[in-house]
Parts: structure tokens; sequence; C-alpha cells
């Protein structure tokens, strides 16, 4: 028997947490953390039925990350559990729509919304690790590295980009400014670790 999986909540993940609590109120927060939840479940059932154990879930600022022993997956197993969490959100945004619902349309939102973020090519999200995978895959790991570097600097350039003109457009929005950095730091940081 595996022992269980160990939960880390950094400081920074619990100081945002209740920053939204008192900004956007409980039903917000249980909402989007509802959205998370299911993203990351989507993760960890996929990599259960492919034999991989889940070691750690941590909790932080930007985000969660779930550390596995997913070496023993191929390129199509760890293609598919990456992708089984953007998945998981847009099957629940899809059952929260269903004829009657529409009570539930600020978590289906939510749902689509974690969906589509987590599958931009920028590296820690899913889509960068799904592109490095798929490119790995295809063409080695050498190209992975290449193509998922170029395309998460270009996209997480692009991300800050229109982050900041909102910012500017809008007169400023706490809110977006942990997304800016965080765009800026994914943006840069692959360079430095490739050296």
């Amino acid at each position: 028997m595996s022992p269980p999986c160990s939960v880390q909540v950094t400081g920074g993940f619990a100081l945002l947490a209740a920053w939204f609590f008192l900004a956007n109120g409980w039903r917000n927060l249980f909402t989007v953390l509802s959205a998370a939840a299911v993203h990351e479940a989507g993760h960890w059932l996929l990599l259960r039925l492919l034999g991989a154990r889940v070691l750690s879930l941590r909790l932080s600022a930007l985000g969660a990350v779930l550390e596995t022993d997913s070496g023993r997956l191929s390129y199509g197993g760890e293609l598919a559990a990456v992708l089984a969490g953007p998945a998981a959100n847009l099957l629940a945004a899809l059952a929260l729509t269903a004829p009657g619902r529409d009570e539930f349309l600020a978590a289906a939102g939510a749902n689509v919304v974690l969906c589509i973020f987590n599958l931009l090519p920028v590296r820690p999200l899913d889509g960068g690790r799904a592109l490095f995978l798929l490119s790995s895959w295809l063409a080695g790991p050498a190209a992975g590295e290449a193509v998922s570097r170029w395309a998460g600097t270009l996209t997480a350039a692009a991300l800050a980009l229109g982050i900041g003109l909102v910012i500017q457009k809008t007169g400023g929005s706490l809110w977006l400014l942990p997304a800016l950095f965080a765009s800026l730091r994914w943006g840069v940081s692959p360079w430095f670790s490739a050296l």
C-alpha cells in the first residue's frame, strides 16, 4: 500500500485566498477553489489509472502542483495525464450548463477559464508541459525543450503585455499584478534553467 499524498499549503496561497475572500466573498472563493479541485482531480484520477503514484500536492499563490513518480509513464501517458486537468474542467463546465441549471453558470465559467488558462503553452502550465511532451515524443527531448522554451517565452511576453495594457486602461488592478509578475517569470525562467 502506498503512503498517502502529502499536502503543502504555502503562505502565499493562504494570503491570496484570504484577500480574494475579503474582496469577493466566500461564494466566489468556493467557486474558484472548486474549479481548481476539479482540475487537480482530473490529473490525479488519470495518473492513478495509469499506475503513477501521486506523492504530494503543493498549493501556492501561482496555483497547484502535483508531484508524481510519472517517470514510468510513456510520453503518451504523461501527455494524457497533463491534459486530464483541463479536460476535467471542460467536462465540469458542460455538466454545469446542462438544461435547467442556470444557477451554476458562474461555476461553469470558472471551469472554462481555468481550462483555457492552463492550456496556454507556458511552463509550468499544462499547455507548456503538453507542448514539451508532444514535441519531445515527435522529435526528441532537445527539440521539445527548444519548442516549448520559444513558445512559452512568446506567449508569456504577449500575456504580460496584455495584462500591462489592461492595468493601464483600467487605472490599475491589484488582482492582475500576480498574473503580470508570473507571466514575466515564466517567460524568462526557461532561458536561465537551460544554461
